[in-house]
């Protein structure tokens, strides 16, 4: 089973990998994907075992994170998930939300899993 079959959020938004590398730290990968998500669209609420480090490419993204305050990104914003925090992001419109985001992650687990 490849990534995009593992990866449950690929049925909301769609999701390009750019490119995966071995971490100098031992069981870690680092990946980097393109994320769009359409107007009105949820990711739906998720998590990822390690770190997100992310940056709006285009449009504007109400980020949701569990325990923090909800966060209103606009291109050329960056953001911080820390490894497990749940979290949800819906593009706000009116053009197609773009996100890079780079993740640092357990090379043994999927990259995301939706939350119950």
């Amino acid at each position: 089973m490849n990534d995009a079959e593992r990866d449950e959020l690929t049925a909301n938004l769609r999701r390009t990998e750019i490119q995966r590398a071995a971490s100098s730290i031992a069981g870690r990968e680092i990946v980097q994907v393109l994320t769009e998500i359409p107007v009105g669209v949820s990711s739906g609420w998720h998590h990822h075992p390690g770190e997100e480090i992310g940056y709006i490419i285009g449009g504007t993204v109400r980020m949701e994170i569990r325990d923090a305050p909800t966060l209103t990104l606009n291109t050329g914003d960056g953001f911080l998930i820390p490894p497990g925090v749940a979290h949800n992001a819906t593009d706000l419109g009116p053009e197609v939300g773009r996100m890079l985001s780079t993740y640092l992650v357990d090379d043994s687990r999927p990259l995301s899993t939706l939350e119950p």
